[in-house]
């Protein structure tokens, strides 16, 4: 009766067969999925890079334009909104 108590284990009976496989098949799996995507974000740098350089006005004059756009659109809100409050209080004198 010793002995049937000693096979008992709580623990399942593996065998390294499967998971040595199941790891190598994950792991060339990883692989490829590692060069599909150096393969496409390389085709998308490019493409993008190639974009830009076709564009009329660059990106980055693009945005010094707006930027400058937007510093007059403020100053001009800023000197409206000023002059409007000065006109309203000589008007009420």
């Amino acid at each position: 009766m010793s002995t049937n108590t000693e096979n008992n284990s709580s623990w399942p009976e593996l065998r390294t067969g499967p998971i040595i496989t199941g790891a190598a098949l994950f792991g060339a799996g990883a692989l490829i999925a590692l060069a599909g995507l150096a393969v496409g974000s390389t085709h998308l740098f490019a493409a993008t890079r190639r974009w830009i350089r076709e564009m009329e006005v660059p990106p980055s004059e693009q945005a010094r334009i707006k930027w400058a756009q937007a510093k007059t659109a403020a100053a001009a809100g800023t000197a409206a909104w000023h002059n409007g409050a000065s006109a309203s209080q000589g008007a009420r004198t």
